[in-house]
């Protein structure tokens, strides 16, 4: 083999085998029998969230996969694949499944998430996550529910009583 060719499928092995360990999640999917219009969207959504999709040759994908550390991914690269390497743990999964939905010849294969191969199932329920951002303004609005709470007392007690202190009459219906 030509020196040159062997340097540059190592560095190709090389590349690939860093995005597996630096992304925080990466998807295996088999895209056979989409047309070049629907791969388009398909990479104009994912970049939209972050995501770099490529089409590598299963031998170098799976010798960087073995080089990294994750050989169980080797089984499931037959067929024309790609992967998406995405900074976010749900990105990545959460666009290619919302398109494996609308285009069926899009197969989810598995992938791996923080540092762990997962298979297709898992793929899928990783997909109805939200992202980062979505999760943080869920766990902050779990956080403020009580405070939230705690001031609309606060604020019906002190609408219950007069300004010097005595209950209106509504509230003392509403006592009664």
């Amino acid at each position: 083999m030509n020196q040159t060719v062997l340097e540059q499928k190592q560095n190709i092995v090389k590349e690939i085998s860093e995005k597996f360990a630096n992304s925080g999640s990466t998807v295996v999917a088999e895209y056979r029998g989409l047309s070049v219009a629907e791969i388009t969207e398909l990479r104009r959504s994912l970049r939209a969230e972050g995501v770099d999709m490529k089409v590598y040759k299963n031998t170098l994908a799976r010798r960087a996969a073995d080089e990294a550390g994750f050989a169980e991914l080797k089984d499931i690269m037959a067929g024309p694949n790609a992967l998406a390497f995405g900074t976010d743990e749900t990105a990545a999964a959460r666009v290619m499944a919302k398109f494996a939905k609308k285009h069926k010849a899009l197969i989810l294969k598995g992938g791996i998430v923080e540092g762990k191969v997962i298979d297709e199932a898992t793929l899928t329920e990783l997909s109805l996550l939200p992202n980062r951002e979505g999760m943080l303004s869920m766990f902050l609005s779990v956080l403020n529910a009580p405070i939230s709470s705690f001031a609309r007392v606060v604020n019906a007690v002190a609408e219950a009583k007069g300004g010097n202190g005595e209950t209106t009459e509504e509230a003392a219906e509403a006592a009664a």
